[in-house]
């Protein structure tokens, strides 16, 4: 099954009701997925060296989602076959003192990638434009303004080399309920739980219909919105490495050559050695 259909264009028409959090693609069976998901995982690898030996571009993958859909997960089985020296991950959390006393991008535009780099952005700028939206931090017109920064910001890094993808985790809030008992019957996974997870849910509503704004004001060409099927963490996986893969390979993407004539190993080395 293509990426097209997981790319969000029509923006007015956009309704994550009428979205499969469950789907499944075309796979018989978990097992077909993970054969593709590890081929794929090589394929990352071989692209980012290419990415980082000519530091012509950079790629910044920025993942949204509610509560428990899986953030975590997807950067660390996506990325795990990367090159640390070339890869970054930032987790973006509620602004410090000194963050909130800047604009709402200062923090966000140091973690961009340099060129030959990859990051992932485990929430990002939009959670200040998603989080105001629902508990009423902005006006109108303030969000509306942070919208058009926003749009200037990843048109800005786009045209200077930076290619933007961006993932929205689509789980359903039966999912999230699973996942969050999950965490507190396992002692494993007592360190993910978080009493805030339980009181957001009461704005699921409210935070669909502000990542459909989300979706309307800020899916431009360069920076695409992609929606990824989140209740199954196999297919989640999968759709976002197969999207981040293609991105690359959609890129001018090759080994530098010499600037200079291939010299002759054998007219350099000294006969005495």
């Amino acid at each position: 099954m293509g990426i097209k259909r997981y790319m969000i264009k029509d923006t007015n028409e956009i309704s994550l009701s009428k979205l499969d959090p469950g789907e499944k693609g075309t796979f018989k069976s978990k097992e077909e997925a993970s054969v593709e998901t590890e081929r794929l995982k090589e394929r990352l690898a071989e692209l980012q060296d290419i990415l980082f030996a000519q530091k012509k571009h950079s790629l910044l993958v920025i993942l949204q989602g509610m509560d428990s859909s899986g953030k975590d997960g997807t950067v660390k089985h996506i990325f795990s076959g990367l090159n640390p020296q070339g890869f970054t991950v930032t987790s973006f959390k509620k602004p410090t003192l000194d963050e909130a006393a800047h604009d709402f991008l200062w923090r966000v535009h140091q973690k961009t990638p340099p060129k030959g780099y990859i990051s992932a952005f485990n929430r990002s700028h939009y959670e200040d434009v998603l989080v105001p939206r629902v508990h009423g931090g902005l006006s109108k017109e303030e969000l509306k303004r942070r919208f058009r920064y926003i749009r200037q910001f990843e048109e800005m890094l786009a045209e200077e080399g930076t290619t933007i993808v961006k993932l929205f985790l689509h789980i359903s809030k039966e999912k999230q309920m699973e996942k969050i008992q999950e965490r507190l019957h396992d002692p494993k996974k007592h360190w993910k739980f978080d009493v805030s997870d339980l009181q957001e849910r009461e704005y699921w509503g409210d935070y669909q219909k502000a990542y459909e704004d989300v979706f309307r004001e800020s899916s431009i060409e360069k920076a695409p919105w992609y929606w990824i099927p989140a209740n199954h963490r196999w297919y989640r996986n999968y759709l976002a490495l197969s999207i981040v893969v293609k991105t690359l390979e959609g890129l001018d993407l090759s080994y530098p050559k010499l600037d200079t004539p291939t010299p002759n190993i054998s007219e350099l080395i000294s006969p005495h050695h």
